[in-house]
Protein backbone atom coordinates (compact mmCIF):
# COMPACT_ATOMS: atom_id res chain seq x y z
CA UNK A 1 0.00 0.00 0.00
CA UNK A 2 1.15 3.90 -0.77
CA UNK A 3 1.81 5.32 2.26
CA UNK A 4 -0.26 8.52 2.10
CA UNK A 5 0.47 12.53 2.45
CA UNK A 6 -2.88 13.62 2.48
CA UNK A 7 -6.37 11.25 3.47
CA UNK A 8 -9.76 12.90 2.43
CA UNK A 9 -12.56 11.03 4.36
CA UNK A 10 -15.98 11.91 3.34
CA UNK A 11 -15.57 15.66 1.94
CA UNK A 12 -18.60 17.65 1.51
CA UNK A 13 -18.91 20.99 0.04
CA UNK A 14 -21.20 23.24 -1.41
CA UNK A 15 -22.22 26.94 -2.79
CA UNK A 16 -24.95 28.70 -1.64
CA UNK A 17 -26.24 30.39 -4.58
CA UNK A 18 -29.77 31.84 -5.29
CA UNK A 19 -31.22 29.06 -7.10
CA UNK A 20 -30.43 26.85 -4.21
CA UNK A 21 -27.33 24.67 -2.68
CA UNK A 22 -25.19 23.94 -5.03
CA UNK A 23 -23.05 20.66 -3.85
CA UNK A 24 -19.55 20.82 -6.42
CA UNK A 25 -17.76 18.45 -4.01
CA UNK A 26 -19.96 15.13 -2.65
CA UNK A 27 -19.07 12.77 -0.37
CA UNK A 28 -15.22 12.63 -1.61
CA UNK A 29 -13.10 9.64 0.04
CA UNK A 30 -9.74 9.56 -1.88
CA UNK A 31 -5.65 9.09 -0.55
CA UNK A 32 -2.96 11.14 -2.14
CA UNK A 33 0.57 9.32 -1.81
CA UNK A 34 3.28 10.16 -0.80
CA UNK A 35 6.39 11.05 -3.19
CA UNK A 36 3.74 10.30 -5.96
CA UNK A 37 2.63 12.88 -8.84
CA UNK A 38 -1.13 12.84 -8.87
CA UNK A 39 -3.25 13.87 -11.65
CA UNK A 40 -6.81 15.62 -11.22
CA UNK A 41 -8.43 15.51 -14.34
CA UNK A 42 -12.51 16.29 -15.44
CA UNK A 43 -14.60 18.39 -17.82
CA UNK A 44 -14.28 22.10 -16.70
CA UNK A 45 -17.21 22.65 -13.55
CA UNK A 46 -16.87 19.47 -12.42
CA UNK A 47 -15.61 20.68 -9.06
CA UNK A 48 -11.71 20.01 -9.59
CA UNK A 49 -11.05 23.37 -8.14
CA UNK A 50 -13.58 23.58 -5.27
CA UNK A 51 -11.81 20.32 -3.81
CA UNK A 52 -8.82 21.86 -4.09
CA UNK A 53 -9.85 24.80 -2.28
CA UNK A 54 -12.18 22.77 0.33
CA UNK A 55 -9.46 20.74 1.42
CA UNK A 56 -7.59 23.60 2.86
CA UNK A 57 -11.12 25.60 3.95
CA UNK A 58 -10.36 28.57 1.22
CA UNK A 59 -13.56 28.17 -0.46
CA UNK A 60 -15.51 31.67 -2.17
CA UNK A 61 -17.49 33.41 0.65
CA UNK A 62 -20.70 31.73 -0.47
CA UNK A 63 -18.92 28.06 0.27
CA UNK A 64 -19.36 25.66 2.88
CA UNK A 65 -17.83 22.72 3.92
CA UNK A 66 -20.58 20.53 5.38
CA UNK A 67 -18.43 17.88 6.56
CA UNK A 68 -15.38 15.27 5.99
CA UNK A 69 -12.12 14.94 6.92
CA UNK A 70 -8.97 16.04 5.33
CA UNK A 71 -5.76 14.27 6.97
CA UNK A 72 -2.34 15.61 6.87
CA UNK A 73 0.39 12.45 7.07
CA UNK A 74 -2.39 10.46 9.08
CA UNK A 75 -2.87 12.84 12.03
CA UNK A 76 -3.69 16.01 11.73
CA UNK A 77 -7.18 17.25 10.38
CA UNK A 78 -6.62 20.41 8.87
CA UNK A 79 -10.39 21.59 8.94
CA UNK A 80 -10.07 21.44 12.72
CA UNK A 81 -7.27 23.56 12.71
CA UNK A 82 -7.15 27.20 13.52
CA UNK A 83 -6.29 29.90 10.73
CA UNK A 84 -2.76 30.35 11.51
CA UNK A 85 -2.05 26.79 11.82
CA UNK A 86 -3.70 26.28 8.36
CA UNK A 87 -1.27 29.22 7.11
CA UNK A 88 1.83 28.06 8.25
CA UNK A 89 1.14 24.43 7.16
CA UNK A 90 0.00 26.24 3.59
CA UNK A 91 3.68 27.37 2.84
CA UNK A 92 5.89 25.32 5.30
CA UNK A 93 4.11 21.87 4.53
CA UNK A 94 1.95 22.36 1.54
CA UNK A 95 2.39 24.84 -0.79
CA UNK A 96 -0.56 25.81 -4.24
CA UNK A 97 -0.24 27.15 -7.31
CA UNK A 98 -4.02 28.27 -8.44
CA UNK A 99 -5.47 28.41 -11.53
CA UNK A 100 -4.38 32.11 -13.14
CA UNK A 101 -1.47 32.57 -10.49
CA UNK A 102 0.91 34.59 -11.96
CA UNK A 103 -2.15 37.54 -11.87
CA UNK A 104 -1.47 37.49 -7.93
CA UNK A 105 2.16 39.02 -8.40
CA UNK A 106 1.79 42.56 -7.05
CA UNK A 107 2.40 45.02 -10.20
CA UNK A 108 4.49 47.77 -8.23
CA UNK A 109 6.73 44.90 -6.32
CA UNK A 110 10.04 44.01 -8.22
CA UNK A 111 10.59 39.87 -7.50
CA UNK A 112 12.98 40.29 -5.35
CA UNK A 113 11.06 41.82 -2.64
CA UNK A 114 7.74 39.34 -3.32
CA UNK A 115 9.62 36.53 -2.95
CA UNK A 116 12.07 37.76 0.26
CA UNK A 117 8.86 38.96 1.71
CA UNK A 118 6.90 35.16 1.46
CA UNK A 119 10.04 33.76 3.51
CA UNK A 120 10.32 36.38 6.09
CA UNK A 121 6.46 36.52 6.47
CA UNK A 122 7.07 32.62 7.56
CA UNK A 123 10.47 32.58 9.35
CA UNK A 124 12.83 34.62 10.94
CA UNK A 125 15.58 34.78 7.84
CA UNK A 126 18.49 37.21 7.46
CA UNK A 127 17.72 39.33 3.90
CA UNK A 128 21.09 38.00 2.47
CA UNK A 129 19.81 34.07 3.20
CA UNK A 130 16.89 34.72 2.47
CA UNK A 131 17.78 36.13 -1.04
CA UNK A 132 19.85 33.25 -1.55
CA UNK A 133 16.93 30.48 -1.34
CA UNK A 134 15.17 32.86 -3.99
CA UNK A 135 18.17 32.71 -6.37
CA UNK A 136 18.26 28.56 -5.48
CA UNK A 137 14.53 28.43 -6.33
CA UNK A 138 14.55 30.43 -9.88
CA UNK A 139 17.62 28.68 -10.97
CA UNK A 140 15.38 25.18 -10.56
CA UNK A 141 12.81 26.70 -12.90
CA UNK A 142 15.40 27.94 -15.00
CA UNK A 143 15.25 31.54 -14.69
CA UNK A 144 17.73 34.02 -14.52
CA UNK A 145 18.30 35.16 -11.12
CA UNK A 146 20.33 38.10 -11.39
CA UNK A 147 17.65 39.46 -14.70
CA UNK A 148 14.45 38.21 -12.99
CA UNK A 149 14.99 39.23 -9.25
CA UNK A 150 15.22 43.19 -10.40
CA UNK A 151 12.57 42.56 -12.72
CA UNK A 152 8.38 43.83 -12.42
CA UNK A 153 5.99 40.96 -13.12
CA UNK A 154 4.65 43.38 -16.38
CA UNK A 155 8.38 42.45 -17.70
CA UNK A 156 8.23 38.99 -17.88
CA UNK A 157 6.33 36.76 -20.39
CA UNK A 158 3.10 34.35 -18.63
CA UNK A 159 5.60 31.40 -18.85
CA UNK A 160 7.96 33.61 -17.09
CA UNK A 161 5.48 34.46 -14.56
CA UNK A 162 3.89 31.10 -13.96
CA UNK A 163 7.56 29.39 -13.28
CA UNK A 164 8.35 32.56 -10.66
CA UNK A 165 4.88 31.15 -9.33
CA UNK A 166 6.42 27.96 -8.84
CA UNK A 167 9.60 29.42 -7.77
CA UNK A 168 7.83 31.34 -4.45
CA UNK A 169 5.94 27.65 -3.88
CA UNK A 170 8.98 25.89 -3.53
CA UNK A 171 10.74 28.75 -1.07
CA UNK A 172 9.80 27.12 2.10
CA UNK A 173 10.78 23.76 0.79
CA UNK A 174 7.20 21.95 1.04
CA UNK A 175 6.39 18.39 1.09
CA UNK A 176 3.69 19.04 -0.93
CA UNK A 177 2.59 21.15 -4.11
CA UNK A 178 -0.58 21.76 -5.40
CA UNK A 179 -0.97 23.03 -9.23
CA UNK A 180 -4.37 24.03 -10.55
CA UNK A 181 -3.97 24.39 -14.52
CA UNK A 182 -0.93 25.18 -14.10
CA UNK A 183 -0.50 25.85 -18.23
CA UNK A 184 -4.21 27.95 -18.70
CA UNK A 185 -3.15 30.28 -20.70
CA UNK A 186 0.30 29.35 -22.29
CA UNK A 187 1.06 28.48 -26.17
CA UNK A 188 1.62 25.16 -26.67
CA UNK A 189 5.57 24.68 -26.72
CA UNK A 190 5.58 26.58 -23.48
CA UNK A 191 3.22 24.27 -21.75
CA UNK A 192 5.36 21.29 -22.86
CA UNK A 193 8.43 23.73 -21.13
CA UNK A 194 6.66 24.15 -17.92
CA UNK A 195 5.62 20.15 -17.54
CA UNK A 196 8.80 18.94 -18.08
CA UNK A 197 10.39 21.85 -15.53
CA UNK A 198 7.58 20.08 -12.99
CA UNK A 199 8.82 16.95 -13.82
CA UNK A 200 12.19 17.81 -13.12
CA UNK A 201 12.01 19.47 -9.74
CA UNK A 202 9.82 16.26 -8.81
CA UNK A 203 12.63 14.26 -9.32
CA UNK A 204 15.13 16.41 -7.53
CA UNK A 205 13.02 17.40 -4.89
CA UNK A 206 10.66 14.16 -4.63
CA UNK A 207 8.07 16.54 -3.23
CA UNK A 208 4.62 15.16 -4.19
CA UNK A 209 2.30 16.61 -6.50
CA UNK A 210 -1.19 17.12 -7.97
CA UNK A 211 -1.64 18.19 -10.81
CA UNK A 212 -5.33 19.66 -11.49
CA UNK A 213 -6.22 20.11 -15.27
CA UNK A 214 -8.89 19.10 -18.11
CA UNK A 215 -5.63 18.44 -20.60
CA UNK A 216 -5.28 14.90 -20.45
CA UNK A 217 -2.26 14.92 -22.37
CA UNK A 218 -0.42 17.39 -20.31
CA UNK A 219 -1.16 15.52 -16.94
CA UNK A 220 0.38 12.47 -19.14
CA UNK A 221 3.58 13.96 -19.23
CA UNK A 222 3.96 14.06 -15.49
CA UNK A 223 1.64 12.05 -13.31
CA UNK A 224 2.05 8.63 -12.65
CA UNK A 225 -1.10 8.26 -11.20
CA UNK A 226 -4.76 9.30 -12.28
CA UNK A 227 -8.14 10.77 -10.23
CA UNK A 228 -11.10 11.32 -12.87
CA UNK A 229 -13.61 13.73 -11.53
CA UNK A 230 -17.32 14.17 -12.80
CA UNK A 231 -19.81 16.16 -11.23
CA UNK A 232 -18.77 16.62 -7.79
CA UNK A 233 -17.45 12.83 -7.38
CA UNK A 234 -14.63 11.26 -7.86
CA UNK A 235 -15.28 8.12 -10.55
CA UNK A 236 -11.99 6.53 -11.26
CA UNK A 237 -8.45 6.14 -9.53
CA UNK A 238 -5.32 3.91 -10.90
CA UNK A 239 -2.07 4.07 -12.51
CA UNK A 240 -1.50 6.29 -15.40
CA UNK A 241 -0.90 3.42 -17.72
CA UNK A 242 -3.42 1.24 -16.48
CA UNK A 243 -6.79 4.36 -16.73
CA UNK A 244 -5.36 5.08 -19.90
CA UNK A 245 -4.76 1.82 -21.93
CA UNK A 246 -7.57 0.16 -19.66
CA UNK A 247 -10.08 2.94 -18.71
CA UNK A 248 -12.86 1.01 -16.24
CA UNK A 249 -15.24 3.94 -16.40
CA UNK A 250 -17.20 5.22 -19.11
CA UNK A 251 -16.89 8.51 -18.17
CA UNK A 252 -12.84 8.52 -18.80
CA UNK A 253 -13.00 5.93 -21.55
CA UNK A 254 -15.23 9.20 -23.08
CA UNK A 255 -12.22 11.71 -21.97
CA UNK A 256 -9.71 9.64 -23.68
CA UNK A 257 -11.33 9.04 -26.74
CA UNK A 258 -12.20 12.87 -27.41
CA UNK A 259 -8.46 13.59 -27.05
CA UNK A 260 -6.86 15.21 -30.06
CA UNK A 261 -3.76 14.32 -31.58
CA UNK A 262 -1.43 15.60 -33.65
CA UNK A 263 -0.28 12.58 -34.93
CA UNK A 264 -3.59 10.37 -34.96
CA UNK A 265 -6.32 10.26 -36.90
CA UNK A 266 -8.83 13.14 -35.70
CA UNK A 267 -11.59 11.40 -37.35
CA UNK A 268 -11.78 8.50 -34.98
CA UNK A 269 -12.04 10.75 -32.15
CA UNK A 270 -15.55 11.53 -30.81
CA UNK A 271 -17.14 13.83 -27.89
CA UNK A 272 -18.73 12.87 -24.80
CA UNK A 273 -22.42 12.88 -26.05
CA UNK A 274 -24.57 15.40 -24.29
CA UNK A 275 -23.64 17.59 -21.34
CA UNK A 276 -22.13 17.56 -17.69
CA UNK A 277 -25.83 17.27 -15.21
CA UNK A 278 -26.80 20.85 -12.80
CA UNK A 279 -25.18 20.22 -9.75
CA UNK A 280 -28.28 21.67 -8.38
CA UNK A 281 -30.25 19.23 -9.47
CA UNK A 282 -28.38 15.87 -10.61
CA UNK A 283 -29.71 13.10 -12.02
CA UNK A 284 -30.67 9.80 -9.67
CA UNK A 285 -28.10 7.31 -9.52
CA UNK A 286 -25.05 7.54 -11.26
CA UNK A 287 -24.80 11.04 -12.77
CA UNK A 288 -22.99 9.96 -16.00
CA UNK A 289 -25.85 7.54 -17.04
CA UNK A 290 -27.79 10.21 -18.66
CA UNK A 291 -24.46 10.43 -21.24
CA UNK A 292 -23.42 7.17 -20.94
CA UNK A 293 -24.14 4.58 -24.01
CA UNK A 294 -23.20 1.13 -21.07
CA UNK A 295 -26.44 2.70 -18.86
CA UNK A 296 -29.12 0.29 -17.86
CA UNK A 297 -32.29 1.24 -16.13
CA UNK A 298 -31.06 0.17 -12.64
CA UNK A 299 -27.91 2.97 -13.31
CA UNK A 300 -30.40 5.22 -12.83
CA UNK A 301 -31.93 3.99 -9.95
CA UNK A 302 -28.52 3.09 -7.38
CA UNK A 303 -25.29 5.03 -7.43
CA UNK A 304 -22.35 3.29 -8.13
CA UNK A 305 -19.79 3.03 -5.03
CA UNK A 306 -16.27 3.87 -5.58
CA UNK A 307 -14.87 0.10 -4.79
CA UNK A 308 -11.73 -1.08 -5.15
CA UNK A 309 -11.05 -3.89 -8.11
CA UNK A 310 -7.17 -3.90 -8.00
CA UNK A 311 -3.99 -3.24 -5.64
CA UNK A 312 -4.58 1.05 -6.94
CA UNK A 313 -7.44 1.19 -8.98
CA UNK A 314 -10.91 2.01 -8.04
CA UNK A 315 -14.20 2.58 -9.78
CA UNK A 316 -17.61 3.78 -9.54
CA UNK A 317 -19.30 2.23 -12.10
CA UNK A 318 -21.98 -0.51 -11.77
CA UNK A 319 -21.05 -1.39 -15.69
CA UNK A 320 -17.38 -1.57 -15.35
CA UNK A 321 -16.49 -4.87 -16.61
CA UNK A 322 -17.63 -4.10 -19.78
CA UNK A 323 -16.50 -1.02 -20.53
CA UNK A 324 -14.06 -0.94 -23.18
CA UNK A 325 -11.05 2.01 -23.93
Amino acid sequence: MLEPIISVRDLVADYEVREGNLRVVDHVSLDIPRGRVTGLIGESGCGKTSFIEALFDLMPRNGYIRGGQVLFDGREDILKMTPEERRRLRWEKIAMVFQAAQNSLNPVMRIKEQMVDAIQAHRRTPERQALERVYETLELVHLLPEQITKSYPHELSGGMKQRVIIAMSLLLEPEMLFLDEPTTALDLITQAYLMETLMEIHERLGVTMMVVTHDIANVARLADRLMIMYAGKIVEIGEIEEVFYSPKHPYTAGLINATPSIVGDLSQKKPIPGVPPSLLHPPPGCRFAPRCAYAQESCSEAEPPLEKIGPDRQVACHRWKEVMG
